[in-house]
């Protein structure tokens, strides 16, 4: 991000330039920069409560943590130096907490005869930074087939969690955005994923091909289902899009994915690309990760990235919002306009009608949760997004 920056009165972390701090949280996020490049970057006018929420906003904070402890926190504030140790100390307990929890949970599952492959979450920093514990997250990711989505409720309310989405209205055909579950009295939550709350997808997410692909991961000394490195990273591809790349995580996972397994097989995951319409997301992802992180396309994908005239357009209005961290978000047009342009021609305008009218939970009429009222919730969805994101900019 070139220029100065400035922190609009929108934004939790205040107001005024933020151009030093922004430049070294990108550099502690990039797999490509050196511990004397960061270490050059500790001047003595860095504002380190501006840094690390920061840090905390765009979900990199472990990550920075990281790359100072790498560069000896030489230049480090104590005070800075403290909060950051205190705040990976609870991370890493929270990680403990939930990989325990998974354990808990695939084995139920397992033992009732439903599949499940978790995604995200502990196993994508395990990918991306080989640790579980280093990127934030704040819930389990489960994918299991659609048919498997009552059954899996249910098993999850008998393990102790209360779900947002009563068993009844999944008796009734209704499709959240995810079917989330909590333990109460903690803050551990999971998700329930199907082939059919994953709406970004361009196409269909093809769910039975992603579970004959499958793999073992091993977490914690056991072996868990994952996807394989190929459709996790097209998995978080589309996350990254469907948010907007709001967030420098998720351009982070992307480049840490790329640096440290020289293994993809980029013949594959450009089929796997091709297969469900997200080629472009795909490019704009890649091109990110170069452009903000200084991670190379790769040389099978350059071709490909470089030849996509829109690209770099896209790539332009990321890096505009990117640092506010969702707090200043894009307007409604820009919204529909750059969900066009990820797909292009006739099959962007499909994709942006698609979503606009594929209600979630938060459209459902009142009261009508548990009926099948389709047409009106499609309806309510259009209407609501114009009053949530009217008045930006």
């Amino acid at each position: 991000m070139k220029g100065k920056m400035t922190l609009s009165a929108k934004l939790p972390f205040g107001v005024g330039s933020f151009a030093k701090e922004w430049n070294l949280l990108c550099l502690c996020a990039s797999p490509s920069s050196s511990n004397r490049e960061i270490a050059e970057q500790l001047t003595a006018d860095l504002d380190w409560n501006v840094l690390l929420e920061l840090g905390e906003e765009h979900g990199v904070l472990g990550i920075l943590t990281s790359r100072l402890q790498l560069a000896g926190f030489h230049g480090i504030p104590l005070s800075a130096r403290e909060k950051l140790q205190v705040r990976m100390r609870a991370q890493h307990l929270f990680t403990l907490s939930m990989t325990a929890e998974l354990f808990r949970i695939l084995q139920d599952f397992s033992f009732s005869g439903i599949d499940c492959i978790l995604v995200k979450g502990p196993l994508l920093s395990l990918l991306a930074y080989g640790d579980p514990a280093v990127r934030s997250y704040v819930d389990l990711d489960l994918l299991v087939r659609h048919a498997d989505i009552l059954a899996a409720s249910r098993r999850m309310v008998d393990l102790g969690f209360e779900p947002d989405i009563p068993v009844t209205v999944i008796e009734a055909g209704k499709i959240p955005g995810e079917y989330l579950f909590r333990r109460p009295g903690t803050s551990r939550i999971v998700e329930l994923h199907t082939e059919r709350t994953f709406r970004y997808y361009p196409r269909s997410m093809p769910l039975q091909a992603l579970f004959d692909r499958q793999r073992r991961i091993t977490l914690d000394g056991r072996e868990i289902p994952a996807l394989s490195l190929e459709d996790e990273f097209v998995l978080i591809v589309i996350h990254g899009c469907k948010h907007f790349w709001e967030r420098l995580m998720w351009v982070a996972d992307i480049s840490a994915m790329v640096a440290s397994h020289p293994e993809f097989d980029w013949k594959r995951l450009r089929q796997s690309s091709e297969e469900i319409g997200a080629e472009r997301m795909m490019r704009v992802a890649l091109q990110l990760g170069e452009t903000l992180l200084k991670v190379p396309v790769p040389d099978p994908m350059a071709k490909d990235v470089k030849g996509d005239s829109t690209v770099a357009g896209l790539c332009r209005q990321v890096e505009r919002w990117l640092p506010s961290a969702g707090h200043d978000p894009p307007n409604l047009m820009e919204r529909a306009m750059f969900r066009m342009r990820m797909r292009g021609g006739l099959a962007g305008a499909t994709y942006l009608l698609r979503l606009s009218l594929s209600p979630t939970e938060e459209d459902w009429l009142e009261g009508a949760e548990e009926r099948r009222s389709g047409f009106w919730d499609a309806f309510q969805r259009p209407l609501r997004l114009f009053r949530k994101y009217r008045s930006n900019r």
